[in-house]
């Protein structure tokens, strides 16, 4: 094993507990100031759809882009975890019978499938809510404009021109299936508009000018492109019980994909391509970017 991944491995896993950690302080049952009460059930349904492992890996990038350019850990840690709950929003709804209709998530029943729609609904758009108010708040020890940037970014990344306005072009996909220039946009969309953000609050946090802003947004979309590439190829290849979820519904639905499109030499091909060029974004920092060049090969190289 490789002395960079050992390393990669451990902050991976580190990063994860503490987030972990944040996230259960933040959806414990003491409601917060102007909040009136935590009804019991929905708060339920929000840890169950957050707290359930996961290698948090959009707050890991949040934490080490900023950790790589000398940010607030606690800014970081905070953004991140605002990040994954916004994450975790998107799966509760996108399981849901009239999205993707899924009845396991990470190996255990989706949060429609344990509670009830209704629930997962609300679950779903509180936990949306709450990322915001996550970034915004005292806690959060960054100056108004850096929020405030941190926000927008993150809306614009989520909303009609991101992750929202992609799942709903992956939905019109299985009617009609996209040509390449269709399916690429629909993955920048949907899977990489939060692996882009994740990458670039890391340069908001840590107060970077623009041009190393640009450059930490271009490797995230890079990482993004190759996540999703994966992604499909796991769908093909892999089973669910690695997956914890159910694999092979994209051919099953006749859904387009690079995978489909290009085939699995091409897509090998690809990844390492993106592995390269996401390396490269990264040489100007020198042994500061190691962990986060092993997470654009380990995104790569995942096997669930």
């Amino acid at each position: 094993m490789k002395p960079e991944t050992t390393l990669f491995e451990r902050a991976l896993r580190e990063n994860a507990q503490q987030v972990e950690n944040l996230l259960d302080n933040v959806l414990s049952p003491a409601h917060r100031s102007d909040e009136i009460t935590r009804p019991d059930n929905l708060l339920e349904a929000m840890r169950y759809g957050v707290l359930n492992g996961g290698k948090r890996l959009r707050p890991f990038l949040v934490i080490e882009s900023s950790k790589m350019l000398s940010g607030n850990a606690l800014a970081a840690l905070r953004v991140g975890s605002a990040l994954e709950c916004l994450h975790c929003y998107s799966l509760v709804h996108d399981d849901l019978p009239a999205m993707d209709d899924d009845d396991l998530r990470r190996g255990q029943p989706t949060v429609h499938r344990k509670f009830d729609e209704a629930t997962a609904i609300l679950a779903g758009d509180s936990l949306l809510t709450i990322a915001f108010d996550i970034i915004a708040a005292p806690e959060t020890p960054l100056p108004d404009a850096s929020k405030t940037a941190l926000v927008l970014a993150l809306a614009r990344a989520a909303g009609i021109g991101g992750m929202a306005g992609g799942q709903a072009f992956d939905l019109a996909a299985e009617k009609q299936a996209p040509d390449e220039q269709g399916i690429i946009t629909l993955q920048a969309m949907k899977t990489g508009a939060l692996l882009r953000f994740a990458c670039e609050a890391g340069a908001i946090i840590a107060g970077a000018d623009a041009e190393t802003r640009q450059r930490l947004r271009t490797f995230g979309e890079r990482v993004g492109l190759a996540f999703q590439l994966a992604d499909d190829l796991l769908d093909l290849t892999a089973d669910a019980a690695t997956m914890g979820k159910a694999t092979g519904k994209d051919a099953a639905r006749g859904k387009g994909t690079l995978v489909a499109l290009r085939g699995q030499a091409w897509a090998e091909q690809r990844l390492g391509e993106l592995v390269d060029e996401a390396s490269q974004l990264l040489e100007p920092y020198g042994e500061r970017a190691d962990i986060l060049t092993a997470a654009a090969r380990f995104i790569a190289e995942r096997k669930s």
